[in-house]
């Protein structure tokens, strides 16, 4: 098993930085299409989410495989590779197939133990099958995170940790009130009518809105979605379909919007929300602070400033990593523990940080010395030392840190519209944010208010039924590897058998049909018994870590020929498309 992740989510990368990289539909499909005509990649699949894009791909080559990957990413979603590095994680092998069955059981949703991501998942194996990119590998691996994700949240309490990210967005609008107190009576509008929409759309139905509002560009979807609701038997909500060019007549009447659409531009722009305040209100909008509207929100700002922060870590980089030859590069994968994970330069350098400054030198000959920044950063706190000490000898103590007095801030108005924008990209203008009456919850404001939320007792639960389910997992992809060996060996095994009854029938021409049945029969058993106890153990040491060598010293004793194993791999492999490319479990 090679499996390699290359990606990118929310724990990685801003907002801003995820919404750039966002892929539609069209630049999905190319992606995986241009990934498997790529040489280190015999399969692909993709996962793509409004908080997480990652490609995965069965390669033959690993510094090759990295280097394909984040390229392709890089080019299908628009952001220059330079600029998208920095915010790349790279998983592989065992660390891969842990880092997906986590994603699967929630623990890495920005919301914790949600389970949508498991619909997510389910779809991008469905979409791999249809452009035929899965292979054995990724077929067994996305069929088994499926798998592993509904027994965590059957076998634990992992829901009561977190919820739909639909949920989280309502009870950050309700700002404390309980979601249903602050729903009821309500009228809420959804823009949209795909799986998050109708999500965010029921859960408003559940929460006790009086009236349901579906728009969307296709028509039918919308009033498909409006029947549904009042045909419900859980709610008793008013339901009905609007035509988009009614969206700003309707936000007049609503108290609170949903916006989850695929589009590639802002849905609503912050002039389009001021005129539907003004129209509820009969004042105009006004702005906080007094800052104009095409200024930068403050979530704008706190993104750019861990943007700066992320990209200015090294104060003095380390030369380019050439991520194409495996030969000379200090890394010895074969050593390193099966599987492991990287994050931003190192990641795309293949190689840990501990050893990425090796690695530098290695690709520039030698002329990186770490000596001489180490000096300066002695010369820094020497200089600080000696202010400090001069400081005390002044004023007979060190000065303390401060904090600044509380600026005041004005109150904000209490809102009369409340907007929840949870597509990627934004359908809302950030702007927004800043309007006077209004309260926006967006992926970005999601993500600040999710990095504080509380973790329940049952994640490390589910953690542990993550390492059991990579153990199990990773054995039966090495018992998988020695199966056809095994499997020619007992056909050659066979085939022995059969030629010498054929010589036995040649040298005993009146042998009667009993008889040379019974004496086949003997003959295969004594070769069954011969065969078995090696077979089932040679499985059973395949299976265990470094198990790997007991295939080719089974060909090797047996002289089994290279191509009868490789004829039965294809038709597994063939067989193992038939089946599961049919859709997934």
């Amino acid at each position: 098993m090679s499996l390699l992740v290359v990606g990118l989510s929310h724990r990685s990368a801003p907002v801003s930085v995820l919404e750039r990289a966002s892929l539609n539909t069209d630049d999905q499909v190319k992606l995986l299409q241009d990934t498997v005509a790529a040489e280190p990649a015999t399969e692909a699949a993709l996962l793509a989410t409004c908080n997480r894009i990652e490609l995965y791909a069965d390669v033959d080559k690993f510094h090759a495989g990295v280097a394909e990957l984040s390229t392709l990413l890089a080019q299908h979603s628009g952001v220059g590779l330079e600029e998208l590095t920095p915010y790349l994680y790279v998983h592989y092998e065992d660390r891969a197939v842990h880092h997906l069955f986590s994603v699967a059981c929630g623990l890495d949703s920005m919301v914790v133990g949600e389970g949508q991501i498991l619909g997510q998942i389910k779809d991008s194996l469905a979409r791999a099958q249809e452009l035929h990119t899965a292979g054995r590998l990724l077929n067994d691996l996305f069929q088994q995170a499926l798998r592993v994700g509904k027994r965590a949240h059957s076998e634990t309490g992992i829901d009561r940790a977190g919820q739909s990210l639909v949920t989280f967005g309502l009870e950050q609008l309700s700002a404390g009130t309980a979601v249903t107190d602050w729903a009821r009576g309500k009228k809420a509008l959804v823009i949209g009518a795909g799986s998050m929409s109708s999500l965010a759309a029921a859960t408003l139905a559940r929460a006790g809105v009086a009236e349901i509002v579906i728009a969307n560009r296709t028509q039918e979807r919308a009033e498909r979605l409006a029947r549904i609701l009042t045909e419900g038997d859980d709610t008793d909500v008013l339901a009905r379909a609007v035509p988009m060019n009614a969206v700003p007549a309707e936000l007049t009447r609503a108290d609170v919007a949903v916006s989850c659409t695929g589009a590639t531009g802002l849905v609503l722009t912050a002039e389009s929300i001021a005129a539907a305040v003004e129209g509820r209100t009969g004042a105009p909008a006004t702005e906080l602070d007094g800052e104009s509207l095409g200024g930068e929100s403050p979530a704008e700002d706190a993104g750019e400033r861990r943007t700066a922060v992320k990209t200015d870590v090294r104060e003095t980089p380390l030369p380019p990593a050439t991520l194409g030859a495996e030969e000379g590069c200090p890394l010895d994968l074969a050593s390193v523990e099966p599987g492991f994970s990287l994050l931003g330069e190192s990641a795309v350098a293949g190689i840990d940080a501990a050893t990425l400054e090796q690695h530098g030198t290695w690709v520039d000959n030698g002329t990186v010395d770490r000596r001489e920044h180490a000096d300066r950063v002695v010369e820094a706190d020497a200089e600080l030392i000696t202010a400090l000490a001069a400081t005390v000898a002044s004023v007979g103590r060190v000065p303390e840190l401060r904090r600044p007095e509380p600026v005041a801030v004005a109150p904000r108005p209490e809102p009369v519209l409340f907007l929840l924008d949870l597509a990627m990209p934004r359908d809302i203008d950030a702007a927004v944010h800043r309007l006077a009456g209004v309260r926006l919850v967006d992926i970005e404001s999601l993500a600040e208010a999710s990095a504080d939320a509380p973790m329940a007792a049952d994640v490390d639960q589910v953690r542990r039924i993550v390492a059991g389910e990579v153990a199990d997992f990773a054995a039966a992809q090495r018992a998988a590897h020695i199966t056809p060996t095994v499997v020619a060996l007992r056909t050659m095994a066979a085939d022995v058998v059969a030629s010498e009854i054929a010589r036995l029938e040649g040298r005993l021409p009146g042998l009667d049909g009993k008889h040379r049945a019974e004496i086949t029969q003997t003959v295969r058993r004594v070769v069954d018994k011969l065969l078995h106890a090696p077979t089932v153990r040679v499985k059973q040491l395949a299976a265990e870590p470094g198990g790997a060598g007991y295939a080719d010293a089974l060909r090797t004793l047996f002289d089994l020929d290279p191509e009868t194993v490789a004829s039965v791999s294809r038709a597994d492999e063939d067989s193992e498309k038939n089946g599961k490319n049919r859709g997934p479990a």
